[in-house]
């Protein structure tokens, strides 16, 4: 897969697509480019109007879907509108906020990034499956190296609060999720990929919800030293439509410890590759959204 670029991807036509987070950053950029492709494209976001500003930026043919990660029941509601779907992009989240609760009163990074993804996942089961070819895409991030699981505390009810560790355990949630669906779902194609370190808006958003000005100069600085997000989109683009992805596997840039460059198969923890973990994991799931996957 050297030097992957979007000139590979291959054609889309006939395909329908439905990308978490749309409206900006990697969301939006992975939206223009399927939607080139000859896809059509559902841009799930938080923001009906937001998704609709986006919409113009897209082309081709898209529609803009309302879905809130944070609330279980816009999840249901979300899903219950996608008909048929070849591809799910589970690309949105949140990264590094003060403590906080979802509408459903888990923590807001574990209960967006993870829980609102894995619930949708699960509902979109049932479409995805009468679709040769399936696919479903998890962003997770360089930052499930320092996450770790706590069965007994994932909502960080009994514990300090971390917003870095609430995240790393978010992004490593993603992963375990991805790869537990591969081994569940043999008729889905499921894979997890990360963008490296990326000029989106997430570290400014980081900054500005904790009112930090060192947080907001670190991003300053961090974005120098970043790829831009057209190079930052194409691991889970890889993901989606390379004939070549592996189900079960982890995509990222090639180059500097995973930070930039093209695709290829990215580095895990030895907790993302816990097979019991990610079992754990996917019952904890279940329980905590009162979601029971359709599989035999």
């Amino acid at each position: 897969m050297s030097h992957w670029t979007e000139a590979d991807i291959p054609d889309q036509t006939g395909r329908t697509v439905l990308v978490t987070g749309a409206n900006s950053g990697l969301g939006l950029r992975t939206a223009q480019v399927l939607a080139a492709k000859g896809a059509h494209v559902i841009m799930a976001c938080r923001s009906a109007e937001r998704g609709e500003a986006a919409r113009l930026k897209v082309g081709g043919s898209a529609e803009v879907l309302q879905l809130d990660l944070a609330d279980l029941s816009s999840v249901r509601t979300a899903a219950e509108k996608v008909g048929t779907l070849d591809l799910l992009i589970n690309n949105a989240g949140i990264m590094a906020v003060p403590y906080g609760k979802t509408v459903d009163g888990f923590e807001r990074q574990f209960g967006t990034n993870h829980l609102g993804h894995a619930a949708l996942t699960w509902l979109l089961l049932p479409a995805l499956r009468q679709r040769p070819g399936a696919r479903v895409v998890t962003v997770s991030s360089l930052a499930h190296q320092y996450g770790h699981i706590d069965f007994d505390d994932p909502n960080w009810e009994h514990r300090s609060y971390s917003y870095r560790g609430s995240y790393g355990q978010s992004k490593l949630a993603n992963i375990l999720f991805a790869r537990e669906l591969e081994r569940r779902c043999p008729e889905v194609t499921s894979i997890a990929a990360h963008p490296g370190v990326t000029a989106t808006e997430l570290t400014n958003n980081m900054a500005d919800a904790h009112n930090s000005l060192f947080l907001r100069i670190g991003g300053r600085i961090s974005h120098l030293f970043s790829q831009s997000v057209e190079m930052g989109a194409l691991p889970q683009l890889y993901a989606a439509t390379s004939p070549d992805a592996r189900g079960g596997q982890y995509y990222g840039p090639d180059r500097f410890n995973g930070y930039r460059g093209h695709p290829a198969e990215a580095r895990m923890t030895s907790e993302a590759r816990d097979d019991l973990a990610a079992n754990r994991l996917w019952e904890l799931t279940i329980k905590l959204t009162g979601i029971t996957p359709d599989l035999p």
